[in-house]
């Protein structure tokens, strides 16, 4: 067995789960392994950091209460992504509900979660990118941030978002000119 986490691969962490002896163990490294890729996925999708690390913790709950239950129709790593959007796409909806906000407001709320982060520059283009994808409703912005960040192939983010090939390039391309749109008149 590989000693890197990066040199892990999937097949072996699964199979250390199966056994009571090395499940911690094996779930300890899929854990470093993905870390890192899932946070910057829900943070692009949630903005906070705070909100972002309950969401990651509460995907690793499911995680690894699920695991054992895993078919590997999809491969590990498109099933945690799956996993990974679905929770903040709930946590987003949640805030939504919970604070009764409109759109509209949810929209105003990030873009000044995103003017608040430090080093926030309005006249940078990075800062600006982040808030026309903000602005773009919440499965745009996931298939977005799937494609132009993760460089997720379509046939890849079919089975993370249930959503077939055809409608994901549609949405792609929708989300790609709101956010060509929102830079050029910002």
């Amino acid at each position: 067995m590989a000693l890197g986490t990066e040199m892990i691969e999937d097949q072996e962490i699964l199979t250390l789960f199966e056994n009571e002896n090395t499940k911690e163990r094996a779930f300890s490294f899929l854990v470093k392994k993905y870390q890192e890729r899932l946070y910057w996925h829900i943070r692009r999708m949630l903005v906070n950091h705070d909100d972002t690390n309950d969401v990651l913790q509460n995907m690793f709950v499911k995680v690894w209460k699920s695991l054992a239950n895993f078919r590997q129709d999809a491969s590990l790593y498109t099933w945690l992504y799956r996993i990974a959007t679905n929770e903040s796409l709930t946590y987003l909806a949640q805030i939504k509900k919970r604070r009764a906000i409109s759109i509209s407001d949810h929209e105003s709320l990030i873009a000044n979660t995103l003017k608040a982060e430090k080093g926030f520059d309005s006249n940078k283009l990075e800062w600006k990118l982040q808030i026309a994808i903000n602005s773009l409703p919440d499965k745009q912005k996931a298939v977005f941030n799937l494609r132009y960040y993760d460089e997720m192939p379509y046939e890849q983010m079919s089975a993370v978002l249930d959503t077939s090939v055809g409608s994901l390039k549609a949405s792609y391309h929708h989300a790609a000119k709101k956010v060509q749109e929102y830079i050029k008149n910002a």
